[in-house]
C-alpha cells in the first residue's frame, strides 16, 4: 500500500527535501490575494500531499503498448498535489501553470457512480471543450470517489486541490502521468482509502485513455508512481509487471535535452502508429491461422502464442508472417477485409493510411534492443566498448522512431549533435523518447559529460532559437516518498 507519512517520520528519513516545495507553497498562500487559495487553511481536518515525478523514457517507449519491456529514470522535477476535505459538497481545484493560478470546480456528489458525470463517458462528454489539464484531475477525483463510496470508508462531501508543479508540459517527460499520480495518491489517502502504487497507475491509465482521450501506454503512469531514484524501472507491459530496478553503471548517467518542439500524446502522429502496430498484429495473427471473431467495435483473437502481444514475436517469426505486411494501408481497405484491431484504445479510420509495416517491427525489434540494453547495464562494470554498444541500441531505436513517423527535425537534430559530440567527450548515445513527434532526448554520458550536454543544447538553441530545458538528476518515485498528512496544527505551523 502507498505509505502515508508524519511530518516527523520525513524529517528522519531525509525525504523532507521532496516535500519541501510542497510546503513553501503552504507559506506563501497566506499571503494570496484570491481568497480560493487562502481557504486551504479553513477547517479541522488534515492536508494530504503527493508528489510524483516527471520520467525520462530510456529505452521502450512506444513500444509500450505492444507489451514490450522499457526501462524508465524518474527526474527530479515533480507535481505535488495538496488536498483536503471541505463540507462544501464540491471538488474545487487550483494549479499554477506558467506561474499563474488557474481554478476550476465540479459538483462532488455528479462525480459518485449515481451522478449526472458518474461514468467515464459521461464526464468525457462533459469536460470536452474545456481546458485539457482538469480531465486528468477530475478524472481521477471520480475514480476515488467512487472507490471510496464502493469500500465503504465514505466518499467525503466536498474536496479542494492545489496542485503546483516542476514538470515542463509538452516536453515529453510524462507531465500528464505525475499530474494523474499525485491527484491519486492524495485524493485517495484524503478517501481513506487503501491502494497499491501500481493500482494506482493502472487506473491513471484508464482516466487518461477514458476521460482525456489520450490513447497511452501504462510505462509513465508506473515509472512516476513505482519508479526508484538513479535506477532503471524495467516494465514488463503486458500489462504492467515490474521485473526489477536495473543499476545505472558507475560512472555514467542518463540525461535529457528538450528539443522545444511540443510533445502531445493525444497527437494524430503517435495514435496512427498505435493504430497501425494493432493492424499489423491482426494480420500477422491472421497469417497464422488465429481464430478471430468480431466483439462489439472490436475483434478477439484467441491467441495462447503471442498473447495478444506483437513484442512476443521473435525476430524469425516477424520475418516469416509480416513478409508481406505492406509499407502503408488505407484504414478502409484493412477494414474490408480484417473488421477492426483488438486495441481498446484507437479506432481503425476509413480515411487515414496507416505506417503498418514499420509501426508493426518497431515494437519486435525494441524489444530485442532493450533486452541486449537491460543485459549490458547488469554486467559488471561499463568499459568503453559496453558503453558504445548501448549508444548504438539508443541511435537504433532513434531511427526506428523515425521509420514510423515518429521523428522531428529538432530530435534528430539533437541527436546528430551527440554523435559529433561522440565518446572522446563522454556521449555514447541518444534517442527521441516517449510518444514521439518531438519533445526530449535522452542521451547516455558519462557522469562527468554533464558540461557537453549543456553545450549540445546551447548548439540547438543557437541553431533553432527554441526554448530547451536540459534534465540531469533522478528522483523517487511516488511509493518511495510516499504521502505526507499535516494534521490542522502542522499546518497552521507549516504556514508560518
Amino acid at each position: 500500500m502507498i505509505p502515508l507519512h508524519r511530518l516527523a517520520d520525513v524529517r528522519r528519513s531525509g525525504d523532507l527535501v521532496w516535500f519541501q516545495p510542497a510546503l513553501n507553497l503552504l507559506r506563501t498562500l497566506r499571503h494570496e490575494a484570491d481568497p480560493r487559495l487562502r481557504e486551504v487553511f479553513a477547517g479541522d481536518s488534515p492536508l494530504y500531499i503527493a508528489r510524483a515525478p516527471g520520467r525520462l523514457d530510456v529505452m521502450g517507449g512506444i513500444a509500450d503498448y505492444s507489451g514490450a519491456r522499457v526501462l524508465e529514470l524518474p527526474l527530479a522535477c515533480s507535481i505535488a498535489a495538496l488536498v483536503r476535505r471541505q463540507a462544501a459538497p464540491r471538488c474545487d481545484v487550483a494549479t499554477r501553470r506558467g506561474g499563474e493560478w488557474h481554478f476550476f470546480s465540479v459538483d462532488s456528489p455528479s462525480l459518485l457512480a449515481d451522478g449526472r458525470l458518474g461514468t467515464r463517458a459521461a464526464l468525457a462528454a462533459w469536460l470536452a471543450g474545456r481546458e485539457t489539464w482538469a480531465g486528468y484531475v477530475v478524472g481521477i477525483v471520480q475514480l476515488c470517489l467512487q472507490r471510496a463510496a464502493r469500500d465503504g470508508s465514505g466518499a467525503p462531501p466536498g474536496l479542494r486541490l492545489l496542485i503546483d508543479s516542476t514538470v515542463p508540459e509538452g516536453k515529453g517527460v510524462a507531465s500528464s502521468a505525475a499530474l494523474e499520480v499525485a491527484t491519486g495518491a492524495a485524493v485517495a489517502a484524503t478517501c481513506g482509502i487503501e491502494v497499491t502504487a501500481a493500482e494506482l497507475a493502472r487506473g491513471c491509465q484508464t482516466v487518461e485513455n477514458e476521460v482525456v482521450g489520450a490513447p497511452c501506454g501504462l510505462m509513465d503512469q508506473m515509472t512516476s508512481a513505482c519508479g526508484q531514484r538513479d535506477r532503471l524501472l524495467a516494465l514488463r507491459c503486458q500489462p504492467g509487471t515490474i521485473e526489477g530496478y536495473l543499476q545505472i553503471p558507475a560512472g555514467f548517467r542518463f540525461y535529457g535535452i528538450d528539443s522545444g518542439i511540443r510533445h502531445a500524446i493525444s497527437s494524430a502522429d503517435y495514435g496512427t502508429v498505435r493504430t497501425a502496430a494493432f493492424m499489423g498484429y491482426r494480420m500477422i495473427a491472421d497469417a497464422a491461422g488465429l481464430p478471430a471473431t468480431r466483439d462489439g467495435s472490436r475483434v478477439h483473437i484467441d491467441d495462447p502464442r503471442w498473447r495478444g502481444y506483437l513484442a512476443n514475436l521473435t525476430g524469425s517469426e516477424l520475418s516469416e508472417l509480416g513478409s508481406r505486411l505492406p509499407a502503408e494501408l488505407s484504414g478502409a481497405d484493412f477494414l474490408q477485409r480484417y473488421d477492426g484491431i483488438t486495441d481498446a484504445a484507437t479506432h481503425v479510420l476509413p480515411d487515414r493510411r496507416y505506417p503498418v509495416r514499420p509501426a508493426t517491427e518497431h515494437p519486435v525489434r525494441e524489444q530485442a534492443r532493450v533486452d541486449r540494453f537491460a543485459e549490458l547495464l547488469g554486467a559488471p562494470a561499463a568499459d568503453s566498448p559496453q558503453a558504445v554498444e548501448l549508444g548504438r541500441l539508443m541511435y537504433d531505436s532513434h531511427a526506428s522512431y523515425g521509420a514510423c513517423g515518429l521523428g522531428s527535425n529538432g530530435t534528430d537534430r539533437l541527436v546528430e549533435l551527440v554523435v559529433e559530440a561522440g565518446p572522446e567527450r563522454g556521449l555514447f548515445g541518444a534517442k527521441i523518447t516517449g510518444g514521439g513527434s518531438g519533445g526530449t532526448v535522452a542521451v547516455l554520458g558519462t557522469s562527468e559529460a554533464e558540461a557537453v550536454v549543456r553545450e549540445v543544447a546551447a548548439r540547438y538553441r543557437a541553431e533553432t532559437g527554441r526554448d530547451v530545458v536540459v534534465f540531469t538528476d533522478s528522483g523517487p518515485g511516488m511509493a518511495e516518498t510516499g504521502v505526507l498528512m499535516l494534521a490542522p496544527d502542522e499546518l497552521s505551523r507549516s504556514a508560518e
